[in-house]
């Protein structure tokens, strides 16, 4: 199907009540784009985001503007005529999209990528060229964990120095580092993510890469909460813990994640911005654990961890 997509252009003062009168002339919905708006809520979630990309900003610097979806059939056509006449001196923007462009749009930027020394990740989508490499086949859908971000590449890299047999994934996303320590060598691995769906797309990212069912087990759940980590795990130790999901996050596990590390099993925590590193590292070392090595890119950081 497609739609039209209506951009109406107004300032930051006057936005709210642009938005309400698109409401009042039949929009079902409107999106708000407003670098103050966005700016605002960033400052008023502060432990949500570690780092935001100026880009973030800069697709919105300077203007202000109410988008609009609406059918592109004669009703959809009506409505925008009907805003137009309703509105005569803003600056109306038509352009069609398809419900497959918001999808599957993204999926032409996402190719092959080399990671570390063993690892090929390739898109569910794409044909796996030739390699000698531990091939890794994914498709995350909405959720994080396609390989290209470096946090992820990070754990990748440290995964291939800290072999394993269990595996706990915290934050587990595509399932994409549960998966590679499958493909490793692994025999079992356990996931936690908030995402409803999590459990099914993980099972799908199993599925291609020809991972049996059960290798993987993933729960949604908030590991942070009290008593979950002692309902669903028990007393299993795992050889490597997975942690890339943000230095709040990683501050927070450090202090409860000691009893389920095997003995000279390794916690890799990453998703931290370099500009908090050396506060994760002081939490790390207050809860009593030794880092064994840290990892940069980019702007992130992450830690190899064991249990003293």
């Amino acid at each position: 199907m497609n739609w039209l997509e209506v951009t109406v252009k107004t300032t930051p003062e006057a936005v709210e009540e642009l938005a309400e009168r698109l409401t009042d002339l039949g929009a079902e919905g409107v999106v708000i784009n407003d670098e103050a708006s966005i700016r605002e809520f960033l400052d008023n979630n502060p432990t949500a985001w570690d780092y935001v990309d100026d880009e973030v900003f800069d697709a919105y610097r300077g203007e202000t503007s109410v988008q609009v979806y609406l059918s592109d059939d004669e009703e959809g056509r009506m409505k925008l005529e009907t805003f137009q006449k309703a509105l005569p001196h803003h600056e109306f923007t038509v352009k069609t999209v398809r419900d497959d462009d918001w999808l599957n749009n993204w999926k032409q930027f996402f190719k092959p990528i080399e990671v570390g020394e063993r690892f090929l990740i390739v898109p569910e989508w794409e044909a796996v060229p030739e390699t000698d490499r531990v091939v890794l086949r994914i498709d995350p859908k909405h959720i994080f964990g396609n390989g290209g971000h470096a946090t992820t590449r990070l754990c990748l890299e440290a995964a291939e120095r800290y072999p394993a047999k269990t595996v706990l994934d915290l934050g587990c996303g595509s399932g994409i580092l549960s998966i590679g320590a499958l493909l490793l060598g692994a025999d079992k691995a356990m996931g936690f993510e908030i995402v409803p769906d999590a459990p099914a797309i993980c099972r799908d990212n199993c599925a291609i890469n020809n991972i049996e069912d059960g290798r993987l087990t993933v729960f949604v759940a908030d590991v942070l909460a009290k008593g979950i980590l002692e309902k669903y795990v028990g007393n299993t130790k795992f050889d490597l813990v997975f942690s890339n999901v943000g230095a709040d996050f990683n501050i927070a596990l450090v202090g409860i994640i000691a009893p389920y590390i095997s003995p000279g099993g390794v916690l890799l925590c990453s998703g931290i911005i370099d500009t908090r590193e050396d506060e994760v590292r002081r939490a790390i070392e207050s809860a009593g654990l030794t880092v064994l090595e840290t990892m940069r890119e980019d702007n992130w950081s992450a830690f190899a961890v064991r249990v003293n």
